[in-house]
């Protein structure tokens, strides 16, 4: 099945420890860590995998990194890298890295929306295998299962997803003074949602949750490897519950367990 205008196909994490990073999503997740050559000789890339199947990358940090530190970033597969920046730059966003090609991989672009949000949209080269269905999932573990954006202005950033990647919102879930959780779908799949920050220091960001057997059982181990629980655990609408983390380099990122119904 071809991959879908506007689906996550891949994820990343930028660290200032890779081997620390390694340890800890290897004993949270599971993930097992392979060594991707770099074309160039450049930077070491890592794969995360899940058995034998790739769910997302891990590289250091670089230097002046636009993220500010340590982050998960999330890959969106369009049809054209180069037509999409252009509408990213028209609709006030910017870019952080041009329209890249990675030999083997696919062609690339960093941006961020008008609310200053990161992400990265892509298209993979033919010859790579259709992500759509490894690297985000409702329900196979070690997967993202849910992609949640904080940002300043909901009501602008959908327009803004929807004409760029072909998202809609069906529904909302009121939260009191909070505002609406917005749910977002690319076609028949429900990827996450949106929400308006809490308060003015409140980050601009995507937060990823990853499937793990036991929430609960991970927030030992969270605080074992120096990171901190700073959410749950919690059970949430869908019949999931989840606890919300920084990991010891101070990425944010969540875990859910439990099927969603």
């Amino acid at each position: 099945m071809a991959t879908r205008t506007g689906m996550p196909i891949w994820y990343e994490l930028l660290t200032s420890d890779v081997d620390a990073a390694k340890r800890f999503y290897g004993d949270i997740v599971g993930w097992t860590t392979t060594a991707f050559p770099s074309p160039d000789g450049g930077m070491q890339y890592n794969i995360f995998n899940v058995g034998e199947t790739g769910v997302g990358g891990l590289a250091g940090l670089p230097a002046g990194a636009p993220t500010g530190g340590p982050a998960w970033l999330s890959y969106f597969y369009v049809a054209n890298v180069d037509a999409s920046v252009a509408e990213v730059e028209k609709a006030g966003g910017k870019t952080h890295m041009p329209p890249t090609d990675l030999p083997g991989v696919g062609r690339i672009a960093l941006v961020n929306d008008p609310q200053g949000v990161l992400f990265y949209v892509m298209t993979p080269d033919p010859s790579m295998p259709d992500q759509e269905s490894t690297a985000f999932s409702a329900n196979l573990p070690g997967r993202c299962s849910w992609n949640e954006l904080v940002t300043s202005d909901q009501k602008a950033a959908l327009p803004f997803y929807s004409s760029l990647l072909g998202w809609t919102s069906k529904e909302a879930m009121p939260m009191g003074e909070m505002g609406d959780y917005t749910f977002i779908d690319c076609g028949d799949v429900r990827l996450g949602a949106m929400m308006d920050r809490a308060s003015p220091e409140q980050p601009l960001k995507w937060t990823f949750y990853f499937a793990i057997p036991d929430v609960d059982a991970a927030v030992n181990k969270v605080k074992a490897h120096g990171g901190t629980v700073i959410m749950g655990p919690m059970d949430v609408p869908g019949g999931q519950r989840i606890i919300l983390a920084v990991d010891p380099q101070g990425a944010s990122v969540g875990f859910v367990s439990g099927e969603r119904q």
